[in-house]
């Protein structure tokens, strides 16, 4: 169709008319009925809903994950979740009013997950596969204006298996939950025939970028897709305005077209946009209006739309970053996953804002919207307030079933699809800066498991030709924006015959997920690491996009460094999340080449892949609870690093029954000053801590209550916090170290702290392949009623440095041999410079492996300090641990 350019109209120059003029839109939100499991007699007869639950929408059926301690204090627990992934059944009777007389109907669903079927008035109007994108069908010759219409909706989140209804839909596998549901709006839409495409992948239909950008003057391109669906062909003219937050017109165009019936067509222009007002994220988030009407040949209003819209440009530099509008911008955020307790993905558009709110807090400047399409409320957010936002599709780890090694034919339409959905729906977001393929579809055969194969068969489908499709796919759905993903595995260390696939060099822009410190190597391992992957590929632009660890708010240390904390179970204290994120953020702080970075997560979110610290069913790396009632002590870490307000916190406020009576206190502070103050005595102030990690070492405790007050001094405004810590008689008579322990163990009729106050050796579980590979069966210890506190050793050459008042005192020495057998383990016990343990052989003094063993020598404090040595003769010194009580 020959689109020509013509003269504004005069009747269009003068008329006012709003949007909600032109389209009648109804909400679709109470009196539906809702039945959990197939009804095979749906939809072929009409079965009765009167027994099925009555629901609100947005709805989901699902309740998963629940914290096991003090559950009377959670919306979830054991014994109501509900985890059930299947079909489910919505029915909805509803009458159209008689404004919908001669328009044309639409239903547009937000998102149904994973799978919809619809039918109005028996009639099926379509389906759609994929849990995360808006859809709509035309409902136009099922509806009934002025009268009782029904609607039902079959909703299907079963997991994907072969042969399974939701087989070729994705996800297929991912460390989160895919929750049921038509859990975002349902309305009911009324256009005039001629109408700004409404079935254009669920977008606007209207689509605009930024193509030129100077102080003088901006280019903004504009398309829109429109649609005849009348009787006759129609001649229109289109109009294209920008107006300024004010509302006053800053640039417009007119096109003027003719549309066949039942046909379609595309018309563009380039509005031109004098010294114009730019988005500049956070600084300065300004919104202009894309206002686009069309025109009957007579002047009357046949349809309008009209969106937020920032005048930006972005580019990513492979040395120095990320630049919006020319300048660098600094981008430090969040991973993000929509669903929070008592609600699953059913979330309001204020706990969105609610959610927003707490990352901006923090200081987060930019939101990674992990692993699928999130809606349009959270977008809208981040255009109002200047986050910067990577967008993606829930291409997770795995794309293949059974035996597959390619793709299928209905994944891969399927993975375009929702490429489709996510770029048409998200197009004309300022806040967005990047369209992500893929996530850690890298893992090669390094866990075979993940992708349906085991060590001695692994299946290994190559995930190039699928990410090289869809990245061609998404530069052609919008060349304005950069493509990227993001790895697990590229340049990690594996044993040999393992090997992955180098996957980032598909895409124009890279993101690494590396958990060094949690899931393999060192925190020290990822600056490294990190500059190998920029000298591997110097020309593309490398971003962080995961890194963090788990931290349940119920679980303690003493010492963070006092053994391995387990990134698969329990053992995963508040304080080692927080150490984890000191570390990285050092080394993230330090490149200059990274573009972004984001941590591992913003919120505890939910996984049934999961049963570690004190959930289940929840992965714990969030800096806020699931409930979002607890933020932990390392979002205080980045809103003293990340912001500019006053933010003084001190650390293991949750750790209230101390195990010892002498400990450092960690306190974040970005004040010019800080003072501690520990039961109103001050313990000093200091001032430019590093990476404002305040730290006092020695501050002691007494029995009973105590209070811990840090002050920051030279701020705008007084800046405080305190807690209150229990000592109790116990911990402050002796000293009990667990060696090997970043959690104590149990003990029968005594308290344990971590382990502590040590310097050399190495800490680990007796469960753990020892140096040889030999590994010790769980069993062996299951009489022992120390078995938790002596499963954990200090081994190699060490000593502690015990705090504790002058006097005099018994040292008990717990010890246990793991492996080695009678001889080859022999050390010494020095205590304050003299020998009270000579060649000590446990195995022999035992009769042989896994019995533990004590010793009781009296022990003489003169300088406030036992002063305790390993020392090896044969082999390596152990031990399990060390009591310090008064005779």
């Amino acid at each position: 169709m020959r689109t020509i350019l013509t003269p504004l109209a005069l009747a269009i120059a003068t008329t006012t008319v709003h949007a909600q003029d032109i389209r009648t839109s109804l909400p679709l939100t109470t009196g539906w009925r809702f039945h959990q499991g197939d009804v095979p007699q749906l939809p072929a007869a009409n079965v009765p809903a009167t027994d099925w639950a009555e629901v609100s929408v947005p709805h989901t059926w699902n309740r998963v994950g629940y914290y096991t301690p003090n559950p009377e204090q959670h919306l979830h627990r054991a014994d109501n979740v509900s985890k059930y992934q299947g079909v489910g059944w919505y029915r909805l009777e509803f009458t159209v009013p008689a404004t919908f007389t001669g328009k044309r109907a639409w239903l547009q669903f937000d998102a149904a997950s994973r799978t919809a079927e619809i039918w109005l008035n028996g009639r099926r109007l379509g389906d759609h596969q994929g849990g995360f994108s808006r859809f709509r069908l035309d409902a136009t010759p099922a509806l009934k204006v002025g009268k009782k219409n029904s609607l039902l909706v079959k909703v299907d989140n079963s997991l994907p298996m072969p042969g399974s209804s939701t087989f070729d839909t994705l996800p297929l596998r991912g460390d989160f939950f895919i929750h049921g549901g038509l859990y975002r709006p349902v309305a009911l839409i009324a256009t005039d025939p001629v109408h700004i495409d409404m079935m254009d992948a669920g977008g606007p239909g209207v689509y605009a970028t930024t193509s030129a950008l100077s102080s003088a003057e901006a280019q903004v391109d504009v398309r829109a897709r429109l649609r005849n669906d009348g009787a006759r062909s129609a001649t229109v003219t289109a109009r294209f305005r920008l107006l300024d937050a004010s509302g006053k017109t800053v640039a417009e165009q007119s096109r003027a077209l003719t549309l066949s019936r039942a046909s379609g067509d595309e018309i563009s222009t380039t509005l031109r946009v004098k010294t114009p007002h730019l988005w500049q994220g956070t600084a300065d988030p300004y919104l202009h209006r894309l206002v686009v009407e069309l025109a009957s040949s007579k002047g009357a209003i046949l349809d309008r739309t009209e969106q937020a819209f920032g005048i930006r440009q972005i580019r990513i530099d492979p040395d120095h970053g990320f630049f919006l509008n020319g300048q660098p911008l600094k981008l430090r955020g969040v991973g993000y996953h929509q669903d929070r307790e008592g609600k699953g993905w059913a979330v309001t558009p204020q706990d969105i804002e609610s959610d927003l709110d707490i990352m901006r807090e923090m200081g987060a400047n930019t939101i990674r919207l992990t692993h699928y399409q999130h809606g349009q409320v959270i977008h809208d957010l981040a255009d109002k307030y200047g986050l910067i936002l990577w967008d993606e599709i829930p291409l997770v780890t795995v794309w293949t079933l059974g035996a597959a090694t390619d793709a299928s034919p209905g994944l891969k339409d399927n993975a375009r699809q929702q490429l489709r959905e996510l770029i048409r729906q998200n197009h004309n977001h300022a806040s967005v800066a990047t369209w992500g393929i893929a996530n850690e579809v890298d893992f090669g055969n390094s866990i075979p498991a993940f992708l349906g194969g085991t060590r001695d068969n692994p299946i290994v489908p190559d995930p190039m030709p699928l990410l090289r499709e869809l990245n061609a796919y998404a530069k052609a759905e919008d060349p304005s924006r950069p493509t990227t993903l993001a790895t697990c595995c590229e340049l990690r260390a594996y044993g040999s015959g393992v090997g992955v696939p180098t996957t980032a060099e598909v895409t124009d822009l890279a993101g690494a997920n590396r958990y060094f410190g949690w899931y393999f190597g060192t925190a020290a391992d990822l600056g490294g690491h990190l500059d190998a992957l920029h000298a591997r590929r110097p020309h593309q632009p490398l971003s962080v996009t995961e890194y963090g660890a788990g931290g349940a708010t119920t679980i303690h240390t003493d010492d963070v460094m006092g053994g391995p904390a387990d990134s698969r179970g329990k053992n995963q204290p508040e304080e080692y999340e927080s150490y984890i994120h000191e570390q990285n953020w050092a080394t993230l702080a330090s490149k200059p080449y990274l573009w972004a970075t984001w941590l591992w997560n913003s919120f505890d979110f939910a996984s049934t892949v999961r049963g570690e610290g004190d959930a289940r069913d929840i992965n714990t790396k969030g800096l806020v609870t699931y409930d979002r009632k607890i933020r932990k002590d390392a979002y205080y870490f980045y809103k003293a690093n990340w912001t500019d307000t006053p933010t003084v916190h001190i650390n293991g406020r949750r750790y209230v029954d101390r195990a010892y009576p002498v400990t450092s206190v960690r306190v974040y502070s970005n004040t010019p000053r800080t003072e501690l103050l520990v039961n109103g005595k001050s313990l000093g102030i200091l001032d430019n801590c590093p990476q404002h990690i305040c730290v006092w070492t020695g501050a002691r405790l007494v029995p009973g209550t105590n209070k811990v007050l840090a002050r920051g001094l030279g701020a705008a405004a007084p800046t405080e916090d305190s807690v209150v810590w229990q000592l109790g008689k116990e911990a402050a008579d002796a000293i009990r170290i667990d060696s090997g322990a970043i959690v104590a163990g149990s003990a029968e009729g005594r308290r344990f702290g971590s382990d502590s106050f040590f310097d050399g050796g190495t800490a680990r579980s007796i469960f753990a392949p020892a140096e040889d590979g030999t590994r010790v069966d769980r069993g062996a210890l299951a009489g022992n009623p120390d078995r938790e506190m002596v499963a954990t050793v200090r081994e190699g050459r060490f000593g502690y440095r015990i705090p504790l008042e002058n006097g005099d005192y018994i040292a008990t020495f717990t010890f246990i041999e793991p492996s080695a057998g009678l001889g080859l383990r022999r050390f010494d016990i020095v205590a304050d410079g003299k020998r009270i343990i000579k060649g000590l052989d446990i195995a022999a003094a035992a009769g042989g492996k896994m019995t533990a063993i004590r010793r009781q020598i009296p022990v003489r404090v003169k300088d406030g300090q036992l002063d305790l040595r390993f020392m090896p003769i044969v082999g390596q010194a152990i031990v399990s641990g060390i009591e310090v009580t008064r005779p």
